[in-house]
């Protein structure tokens, strides 16, 4: 890819643009300037010109009078005949840049402020240098002094005097090779990517050559009209916007000649479009739901994005549907309330058994604890005694164990 303008770095910014668009809609990046504007030059370079004024007061009427002009490729004109011979320029002011205005035998009435209009109709420039002229009947008042805003000369009555008037520029003293001397440039930057290293997307010169970089698809939706020069727009429009088009685009223009290096600087971001939602009630009585349709399509516009359209169909309820709810509901409750019920009686069956046990006799027979009475007497005794022995085997254990159990106590089982 050709790398952004390096030959001239120090263009000057004069504008950053924030644009925001749509996804799929148009973009314009607006880039103007009516200097830029090319008119090929038809009269000998007619372009540049510089005349001197004077606001004088002296006949008490404070009046500006045009004293004399030229042309870079003319002669000299002067306005009043009292001043024909008597006020002049020199003849090579466009080839040494030295424009500045003799009076000979200068009079009382030529005091006043005189200005030097240089005006380059081609570059749109226009420089102006004012001198304020005295005049004095002493030799010893003549002087030259500056007041804080402009120069001052105090010249003799009857000498001749000269209001400099010296600007060496090239753009004044040469001539331009038109066409060749103008150029725009577009480039453009993706997110994160410097200046420095920016891409060419297109270059315009005022001859009409158009060279466009990048893939195809890139060269089709990016374009500048083919009469930006004729009228100073060099906007860059972008069809079909999508989300890899984000970045900072820059618009260079170069007129050599004129000394013009601008850039302008626009950071471009791509927005989802808003969706448009359609909300439509359909009031039906008894009927089956209907799509809502238009009886006239919608002018499809290939630079709108639509939205997906919401419909909502409204059918009233019947008695059946309205029955068939109030029956779940029944239901679901009775249920509940049968669960409970059986919660409700394991609980009190349970509470009502208490603490009793079952005991099963030898023939399977149940015996109540209850009925039978338990003669018990004083066991301390045997707790408190502390009986050691040795045991030479396990049987001998157990014999002594059982021995210091608790007598038997005798249970009538007939009472």
């Amino acid at each position: 890819s050709v790398p952004a303008d390096a030959s001239n770095p120090d263009s000057v910014v004069v504008s950053v643009l924030n644009i925001s668009a749509t996804l799929g809609s148009q973009a314009v990046l607006p880039c103007k300037s009516y200097r830029m504007v090319w008119t090929q030059d038809r009269l000998n370079d007619r372009q540049r010109v510089v005349h001197w004024d004077v606001y004088s007061n002296y006949y008490g009427d404070n009046k500006m009078e045009r004293l004399c002009d030229m042309y870079s490729a003319g002669d000299q004109r002067v306005y009043s005949s009292y001043n024909q011979g008597r006020i002049f320029m020199p003849q090579n002011a466009f080839a040494d840049g030295n424009f500045s205005l003799v009076i000979k035998d200068v009079a009382e009435s030529d005091e006043g402020t005189y200005s030097c209009n240089l005006h380059h109709h081609y570059c749109h420039l226009y420089e102006t240098v004012k001198i304020q002229l005295a005049i004095t009947k002493k030799a010893e008042d003549a002087n030259q002094y500056w007041d804080g805003e402009k120069p001052v000369i105090v010249a003799l009555k009857g000498s001749t005097v000269m209001l400099p008037c010296v600007n060496h520029n090239h753009i004044w003293t040469e001539r331009h090779s038109e066409e060749e001397q103008q150029v725009v440039h577009w480039d453009r930057q993706p997110p994160g990517v410097p200046h420095d290293r920016a891409d060419r997307l297109i270059d315009l010169y005022a001859s009409g050559e158009r060279r466009s970089y990048g893939p195809l698809f890139i060269r089709q939706k990016m374009n500048i009209t083919d009469t930006a020069f004729a009228l100073g727009d060099f906007s860059l429009r972008i069809s079909e916007l999508e989300s890899a088009d984000e970045g900072t685009y820059s618009c260079h223009l170069h007129h050599h000649y004129c000394g013009l290096h601008e850039r302008r600087i626009y950071q471009v971001f791509v927005t989802e479009p808003v969706r448009e939602k359609k909300v439509v009630n359909l009031t039906t009585h008894n009927i089956a739901p209907a799509i809502a349709c238009s009886p006239f399509p919608l002018p499809s516009d290939p630079n709108v994005v639509r939205g997906h359209n919401v419909i909502n169909v409204i059918i009233p309820e019947s008695r059946v549907h309205f029955f068939q709810q109030l029956g779940y509901i029944l239901a679901t409750l009775l249920l509940f309330i049968v669960l409970l019920i059986i919660v409700v009686l394991i609980t009190r069956k349970r509470r009502q058994r208490g603490y009793e046990y079952n005991v099963k006799k030898y023939g399977e027979k149940d015996v109540n604890l209850k009925e039978f009475t338990v003669d018990t007497t004083d066991l301390t005794q045997y707790k408190s005694e502390d009986i050691r022995l040795d045991y030479k085997n396990n049987i001998l254990k157990e014999k002594a164990e059982q021995a210091r159990s608790f007598p038997a106590k005798n249970i009538d089982l007939d009472k």
